[in-house]
C-alpha cells in the first residue's frame, strides 16, 4: 500500500511537470473535454429543467382533473374528421351535466379566443382570451399574486371583469398596480381584478396560464363570437386522485345521456385525462435524452481520440526519460501508472473547466429557456471526464510500459 501511495504521489508530480513543461499542448488537449463535459452538463441541465417545466405546467392545471371536449387530445387512433364531425358541446351540456355530476369537486366549463388586449398605448397581441366561470379556480392549482379570480356574482352576471396572467401583466403594467385598472379587448372596457403568480410552465407555449387572461365565459359570445362556432370543454376535478376513475366512469354515463346516444352508439365526446399529457411529456423528454446522450458521447469520444493521439507523442518524445527510470528499477506498473495518471490528470483539469464554463451557459440559457443544475450531473461530468482520461490514456500507457529499457536509452 505505502508503495502504491508513493507511486501514485510521483505519478502526479510527474503528471504536473509534464503539464507545465507543455502548456500549449496540454491546453489544446484538454479543449476537447471541456467541450465534451460542457455539452454533457448543459444537456444534463437542459433535459431538467425541460422536464420540470413540464411537471410545472401539469402541476398548475390540477392532477385529478378531466377534460370533457369534443376533441380527443392524445388518442391518435380516432380520424380527425370523425373528430371535426361531432356535435359541438354547449353551454347547456355543462349545465345539465353539473346539476347531474355527484362525484366531482369542482365543475367549469373553458372556451378561448385570440385576441389582442390593451391598456393605453400598450398592447399584447395574439393572447388566449379563456372564458370561464367562477368555478374554474377549484379546478386548477393557479395561485395569485395581486387580487383574485371574479367570484359567482360577477361570472353569472357577465360583467366587463378580467383576470390577466403574470406576462400579460408585466407588459401591460411593468410597474405594477394593475387591479382596479381598465384593459380593452376589441373595444371593450374590462376592470381588472386579478393577476396570477407566475406558473412557470414555458412548455406550454401560448396555453401557459402567464400568458393568458381569463373572463366571465358569456363575455366571450358576447363580443367576441358566436355561441354556435366553437365547442366548449367541461373541467372536472375529481375529489383526490383514487376517485378519477369512478368520476371518469360517471361522466361518460352522464354525456350519453345528455347527448341522448343509445347503447350501441360510440361516444362522440372525449373524456381527456393528464396521463395522456404525462405520456406524451414523457415521450417527448426521452426523444431529448437520446439526442443528448448521442451529442455528448460523439464530444467525448471526439475529445478522448485527441488525448489518446497526445498521449501517443508525450511516450514518443520521453522515450529517453522512460528509459533511464526502467534502467534505475522503475517497474512496468510504475510506467503505466505515470502516463494513466498524466491522461487523468489532464482530462480532470479539462472536466472542471467544463463544469464552470456549463454552470455560467445554463444561467445564461436560464433567462430565455428553463435549464435546472443538478448536483449528480456535476459529480457525473467529473467522473465521466476521469474515466475518458484512464481509457483514452490506458494504450500510449501500456506501449510506454513495455518499452525495452536498452532501446529506449538510444532512442534521439
Amino acid at each position: 500500500m505505502k508503495n502504491f501511495l508513493f507511486e501514485l504521489r510521483e505519478g502526479l508530480l510527474i503528471a504536473f511537470r509534464s503539464i507545465r513543461a507543455n502548456k500549449v499542448r496540454s491546453i489544446l488537449t484538454t479543449l476537447g473535454i471541456v467541450i465534451g463535459v460542457t455539452s454533457v452538463v448543459l444537456m444534463s441541465t437542459a433535459i431538467k429543467g425541460i422536464d420540470n417545466a413540464f411537471q410545472t405546467g401539469v402541476a398548475s392545471l390540477g392532477s385529478d382533473n378531466l377534460y370533457i371536449d369534443k376533441w380527443e387530445w392524445f388518442n391518435n387512433d380516432i380520424p380527425w374528421w370523425e373528430l371535426r364531425n361531432r356535435k359541438n358541446l354547449t353551454l347547456d351540456d355543462y349545465k345539465k351535466y353539473k346539476e347531474l355530476a355527484k362525484l366531482p369537486l369542482a365543475v367549469a366549463p373553458t372556451v378561448w379566443n385570440f385576441n389582442n388586449v390593451k391598456f393605453k398605448d400598450r398592447v399584447v397581441e395574439g393572447l388566449i382570451i379563456q372564458g370561464t366561470t367562477s368555478d374554474y379556480i377549484q379546478t386548477t392549482n393557479l395561485t395569485f399574486s395581486e387580487g383574485r379570480f371574479f367570484n359567482e356574482l360577477e361570472s353569472n352576471g357577465g360583467r366587463n371583469v378580467i383576470v390577466l396572467g403574470s406576462e400579460v401583466a408585466k407588459k401591460l403594467f411593468p410597474i405594477g398596480y394593475a387591479i382596479g385598472q381598465e384593459v380593452k379587448i376589441r373595444g371593450h372596457k374590462f376592470k381588472v381584478v386579478g393577476v396570477l403568480a407566475e406558473q412557470g410552465s414555458w412548455v406550454m407555449g401560448n396555453f401557459n396560464p402567464d400568458k393568458q387572461v381569463f373572463v366571465p365565459v358569456q363575455n366571450i359570445f358576447k363580443y367576441l363570437q358566436s355561441e354556435n362556432l366553437r365547442s366548449i370543454t367541461i373541467n372536472v376535478r375529481a375529489k383526490n386522485s383514487k376517485m378519477v376513475e369512478a368520476t371518469k366512469e360517471e361522466a361518460i354515463g352522464i354525456m350519453r345521456k345528455i347527448r341522448g346516444l343509445s347503447y350501441n352508439q360510440e361516444n362522440d365526446f372525449s373524456i381527456n385525462q393528464q396521463e395522456g399529457l404525462l405520456n406524451t411529456i414523457n415521450q417527448t423528454v426521452g426523444v431529448i435524452q437520446i439526442a443528448g446522450l448521442f451529442i455528448t458521447g460523439l464530444s467525448l469520444f471526439v475529445g478522448a481520440i485527441g488525448i489518446m493521439n497526445i498521449m501517443f507523442v508525450s511516450v514518443k518524445e520521453r522515450t529517453k526519460e522512460i528509459g533511464i527510470r526502467k534502467a534505475i528499477g522503475a517497474k512496468r506498473r510504475a510506467i503505466l501508472g505515470q502516463f494513466i495518471t498524466e491522461s487523468a490528470v489532464i482530462c480532470m483539469i479539462g472536466g472542471f473547466i467544463g463544469l464552470i464554463f456549463a454552470i455560467v451557459l445554463s444561467l445564461i440559457i436560464n433567462q430565455f429557456l428553463p435549464t435546472s443544475v443538478q448536483v449528480d450531473a456535476l459529480v457525473l461530468a467529473i467522473v465521466i471526464s476521469i474515466a475518458t482520461g484512464v481509457i483514452s490514456g490506458f494504450a500510449p500507457a501500456y506501449t510506454a510500459a513495455k518499452l525495452d529499457p536498452v532501446e529506449a536509452l538510444r532512442y534521439e
